[in-house]
């Protein structure tokens, strides 16, 4: 054939009968090449188009071959091995679907197979293999749950001349066993009868499950046993026949074990290498306690197929049984091999369980079972497929909330337990249906549904200790204090440890404190304090001593709090260990304390992410550090990983960082990535507000156009907008909202629209009329206006100016500009005053930055008054102390530059003032404006020294 196909290349015969013979050998590819050749040569040869299908059928590929039959059957409707094929397929995927528990896919695949089947049938009823197809499509969807099965089915096949009518689960099984005994009419096969003998023992499962007549599913279930053993008989060496003898024979209806051990026995036998009997036997054996013939069997049939997962499930089980350690490792293996309804609910018991225990966190079985093994996502997603087939299971709705719980899915776990009581509600178990209605209750409280939270609660009979919490924080967080206390004091009186009471009086202390209360809520704290403290009543009193400004009762709460070490509680201990430092006015120890904790757990994310928090706010100097915080806490953490770039861009923020330094790693860029992954948070925008003043600045002092204006007003609406989408804290929003306001006007402020900005600061008054910043904002804009036409003040002026700094006395940036007024208007002294009274508030306020440009402002007043040639001592004296306490904090390059200048213009020839120029000249890394500052005063020296050669250099 190959010869005849070389001398003649277009012979279409040829190719066919080469495909043929590649086909009977067992080249299926080859034979696919062939048939496709002859078809292209001769689209009209169907059976080469109906054998090309055939071969991609047998090489599994489906989807393909479902497609090639549906083109034959395009132009021959009729063709019978067409039909055939295509319904082939139709069962094939829903035989797939069925293994992934795709179940609706497989309902629908299922359908379009019976189709092509009953229309073969049709043309040609006296085929016996289409009448079995039937009854095998019927019979696959046993698996399958009621309620997703209504499968239309052509008229033909029900006696009918023409339509289509829908049948149910029960009706389908049976028309599967009539199709069966059509079968066997025209040829009676063994397989068949083995066949038909399947189908009337998964009718009787079928109606054991829905509870129907047990005469009924004992006939069936008898004329099971006939069917199988008649195919027994026929084909005694039919492994598959003496495998499905055993199965009847050993369901709980009949229970004939004898029969059933001999029926496996055999069928092992019949196929040396038969997994599916082997595993049988032990399930078998498994089930009248002979737990080491299990094992056995169980281990052979691994041997035989290590994939096939039913043989894993045995061995879990017998695990369980004997309660050995590796029990869970075993059935999370279960469910990478495949999806099986006993290994998912098998592994979703264990992973729950586990998670019950508290007492296990930190041992190597958890680490490596729960966190290690991702076991709790796994649960879920087996769990929830197993649903998809079986929804009527209360038991797995119960464990999908508790997972669901855990992943922080809080509506979805709402769903399941609603589902779970559901189920419940009429199967007469009344503690498991209480259970299940706290459970949902729970669950609705933490979505924030409180009314229907409390209705849940109370439509039971709350008697148990947890029930009577879950009302009774169902009635807090409704608003509802007095129903609430009352219902916490019922818990009081039911609770059986100190711990659990020491709570319940840290709630009601709780409840207390939202009414004002604080004294009471006080006494509740210190009577829990009296007794063996919980870790929760000494934060709730530590969080009042913040709260109300008591660093005394703070303190003594903290002390209380850290002798109690928790690994799992450590960045809750951080977080009110620097809140207490801030409250001291220890701002050093807010990042010091952060840093110990992180270098004991440098895998902790949260520990990094709060140090890329608080090092802008309490360690500005730092803030290259805190960069690099929020880099660690981007990278370890996926799911926070937009709140951590807007840290990231704060402390670039607070570090100078801008685009001409890196036009990659810049705030501006890193604030929009999180703006794009989380575009409804209001502070991200707040930031791109600030990233663009400071980019808008950065051109200004290299004299070029500043590229990002006009955009306030559209910032500081976006940022109103956001607020009010999100449930987020009044005084929140209030200083959010504020500080934008305060932002753009500052930025109108500078870009010079003074009546844009005034504009603002009118608007802003109106809604909040006793905001200080705001006032003296508006008169800073008033102000400046002023000083644009060069006219000097008049003293009532000067005098409001000074009353809206006082009215902010706490900033240091208005005292800072209220000297650079009287600066101005060259008023040194006054300047000098109040220079040095914004360095003080940076002093209390633990300021680093507020002291170090306190200190260079007054430094440059200092040296202005100074080379005016005043002859004061005063001014160049103050110039040296301002400098050199600037340089203690920082090495600073421009107090480093002031030192040189004042001593340029003390002895311009001096030695010492070449050597601070050249210092200020050639340090590395010193910005260009200042060294070219320098690079000018120490040429004007060498000038006046007349060293050519060092000015060359």
């Amino acid at each position: 054939l190959q010869v005849a196909v070389r001398r003649d290349p277009k012979d279409c015969n040829a190719w066919e009968s080469l495909g043929e013979a590649y086909l009977g050998r067992g080249s299926y590819l080859a034979a696919l090449k062939c048939f496709r050749k002859a078809s292209e040569l001769n689209p009209e040869l169907l059976y080469s188009v109906s054998q090309a299908a055939a071969v991609e059928q047998i090489l599994g590929q489906y989807d393909k071959a479902r497609a090639s039959y549906q083109e034959i059957l395009k132009n021959k409707e009729d063709y019978v091995p067409a039909l055939k094929g295509l319904g082939e397929c139709c069962l094939m995927l829903a035989r797939l679907a069925l293994e992934n528990f795709a179940d609706r896919k497989a309902v629908d695949y299922i359908e379009q197979a019976l189709e092509s089947f009953t229309r073969a049938a049709k043309q040609r009823p006296d085929f016996s293999c289409l009448w079995k197809l039937l009854g095998d499509t019927c019979t696959s969807v046993h698996v399958i749950s009621p309620a997703k099965v209504n499968v239309q089915v052509l008229g033909f096949l029900l006696g009918k001349n023409a339509g289509k009518e829908v049948l149910k689960k029960s009706e389908l099984l049976v028309l599967g066993g009539r199709c069966y005994s059509t079968a066997l009419k025209l040829m009676p096969l063994p397989g068949t009868w083995c066949d038909l003998g399947i189908n009337y023992y998964r009718q009787a499962e079928h109606l054991t499950a829905v509870g129907s007549d047990r005469d009924e599913i004992s006939e069936l279930l008898a004329k099971s046993l006939q069917c199988i053993k008649k195919a027994v008989r026929l084909d005694s060496k039919n492994h598959l026949s003496w495998n499905a003898l055993g199965v009847v024979a050993s369901c709980s209806a009949i229970e004939n074990y004898a029969l059933a051990q001999h029926a496996f026995i055999k069928s092992v036998q019949a196929q040396q290498f038969n997994v599916v009997a082997w595993t049988n036997l032990g399930a078998l054996y498994l089930t009248t306690g002979n737990i080491e013939q299990a094992h056995e069997a169980f281990s052979k049939a691994q041997a035989l197929d290590p994939s096939y997962t039913e043989c894993w499930i045995g061995q879990a089980l017998i695990a369980e049984t004997v309660g050995s350690y590796d029990t869970m490792d075993l059935f999370r293996h279960t469910t990478e091999l495949g999806m099986h309804a006993e290994g998912a609910k098998g592994y979703a018991h264990w992973v729950c369980s586990t998670l019950q225990d508290k007492s296990n966190r930190n041992t190597e079985l958890y680490q490596y079972n729960i966190t290690q093994m991702n076991a709790i996502p796994a649960a879920q997603g087996v769990l929830a497929k197993y649903i998809e087939r079986d929804g009527e299971d209360a038991c797995v709705f119960t464990m999908l909330g508790y997972l669901y719980d855990y992943l922080h899915l809080k509506r979805q776990a709402a769903e399941a337990y609603e589902r779970a009581a559901s189920l419940l509600k009429n199967s007469g178990d009344t503690e498991k249906y209480n259970t299940a209605m706290q459970n949902y209750g729970r669950s609705l409280c933490a979505i924030g549904q409180y009314d229907k939270a409390i209705e849940v609660y109370t439509s039971t009979p709350l008697l148990e200790f947890h029930g009577i919490l879950g009302l009774a924080l169902a009635y807090f967080k409704k608003g509802l204090f007095k129903e609430s206390t009352e219902a916490y004091e019922k818990a009081l009186s039911v609770a059986e440890s100190e711990e659990d009471k020491s709570h319940i009086l840290t709630a009601l202390a709780i409840i207390e404190y939202k009414q004002n209360k604080v004294d009471a809520a006080k006494t509740l704290l210190f009577k829990c304090s009296l007794k063996e403290p919980s870790i929760e009543s000494l934060k709730a009193l530590c969080t009042l001593g913040l709260v109300k400004q008591d660093a005394t009762l703070a303190t003594a709460a903290l002390k209380e709090f850290q002798k109690h070490e928790k690994q799992e509680d450590i960045y809750e201990r951080c977080l009110i260990t620097s809140a207490v430092h801030t409250l001291q006015g220890r701002s050093v120890a807010v990042q010091r304390a952060l840093c110990k904790a992180i270098h004991s757990n440098p895998d902790n994310t949260a520990l990094w992410f709060l140090l890329s928090r608080v090092v802008p706010l309490y360690a500005t100097q730092k803030a290259k550090g805190g960069v690099v915080a929020g880099n660690i806490a981007h990278v370890l953490d996926v799911k926070h990983r937009k709140e951590a770039l807007v840290n990231i861009a704060v402390n670039q923020l607070a570090a100078g960082c801008h685009m001409l330094e890196d036009k990659k790693n810049n705030p501006l860029k890193n604030i929009q990535k999180a703006i794009h992954l989380s575009p409804d948070n209001p502070a991200a925008w707040a930031v791109l507000m600030a990233a663009c003043h400071a980019e808008n600045t950065v051109a200004s002092l290299n004299n070029t156009e500043p590229k990002r204006t006009g955009l306030e007003m559209t910032l500081v609406s976006t940022v109103s907008a956001k607020t009010g989408d999100r449930n987020l804290p009044h005084s929140y929003i209030r200083a959010l909202e504020d500080w934008c306001l305060c932002q753009a006007i500052t930025s109108l402020q500078e870009t010079g629209k003074f009546s844009e900005a005034e504009a603002l600061c009118n608007k802003g008054l109106k809604s909040c009329p006793g905001s200080p910043s705001l006032f003296l904002l508006l008169r800073q804009v008033q102000c400046e206006q002023l000083l644009q036409s060069h006219q000097e003040l008049p003293g009532s002026v000067l005098e409001e100016l000074r009353k809206a700094v006082v009215s902010s006395a706490t900033s240091v940036a208005a005292w800072q500009w209220l000297a650079k007024v009287y600066q101005s208007q060259r008023m040194m002294v006054g300047a000098e005053m109040c220079y040095r009274k914004s360095l003080q508030l940076a002093s209390q306020q633990g300021s680093w930055s507020g002291k170090l440009s306190s200190l260079l402002r007054l430094a440059m007043l200092a040296l202005e008054v100074f080379m005016a040639n005043v002859s004061d001592e005063h001014w160049p004296s103050l110039v040296q102390e301002a400098t050199t306490e600037a340089l203690k904090l920082s090495p600073c390059p421009v107090a480093a530059l002031l030192q040189a200048l004042a001593q340029y213009h003390r002895k311009m020839g001096a030695r010492d003032t070449r050597r601070m120029l050249e210092r200020v000249v050639y340090q590395p890394g010193s910005p260009e404006t200042i060294a070219s500052v320098a690079r000018w005063y120490l040429l004007q020296h060498l000038y006046a020294k007349d060293d050519h050669e060092l000015i060359d250099v």
